[in-house]
């Protein structure tokens, strides 16, 4: 009597168990992610998600700023004209900027180190502190900026990181990347080449 009760109590869990998956699954179905290049695309290859919060297009001038390095050292974008310029928009508390972090010292910085290409990561709404501390424990030695009242980053787009705005030689923006996967990354450090080679 004892053995059936458990094992119909015990039927009713698993059961309810397997509904309670099947609603999260059904949810996590339903959400929207954050598009990859496979998805629909404005005019300018920005994820249609992201179109209306993205301020700039290509072909535009990319809007000047001087932002203050973590060597104490300030940097004006206009004062790089005549290099590719890749600024980088990230946080320490977002999971796909780290990510592609990971990745950027490799595959970006020293990759084109020796062409006209510079790289700037500004952190977005954090104080020197906290980004000093996170390229420390991770080892990072690129050049890092901050942008605590997030001043620079609203003369670009108004949320979501990471985003990564290519500049050419002129000073117009060639390519607008937001998010992370494999594939935007790829398609980013394809951008980098093209718009080096590009004369």
């Amino acid at each position: 009597m004892v053995i059936r009760r458990t094992a119909k109590r015990g039927n009713k869990r698993l059961l309810v168990l397997v509904a309670l998956l099947a609603i999260v699954l059904l949810i996590i179905y339903m959400l929207p992610g954050i598009p990859t290049s496979g998805g629909d695309t404005a005019e300018d290859g920005v994820p249609a998600e992201f179109a209306a919060t993205t301020l700039v297009r290509t072909g535009d001038e990319a809007p000047d700023f001087t932002v203050e390095m973590m060597d104490g050292s300030q940097v004006q974008l206009s004062s790089l004209r005549g290099k590719v310029v890749l600024v980088n928009f990230w946080a320490t508390w977002c999971p796909p900027c780290r990510a592609e972090l990971k990745r950027v010292q490799k595959e970006i910085v020293d990759r084109f180190a020796d062409r006209d290409f510079a790289f700037i990561a500004i952190s977005r709404g954090e104080q020197r502190a906290t980004v000093e501390k996170f390229l420390s424990e991770k080892g990072y030695v690129f050049p890092a900026g901050i942008d605590p009242d997030e001043s620079i980053f609203k003369l670009f787009a108004t949320q979501s990181i990471p985003r990564n705005f290519l500049i050419d030689r002129d000073g117009r923006i060639a390519f607008i990347g937001v998010g992370y996967d494999d594939k935007e990354f790829s398609k980013l450090v394809e951008h980098i080449e093209k718009t080096l080679n590009d004369k």
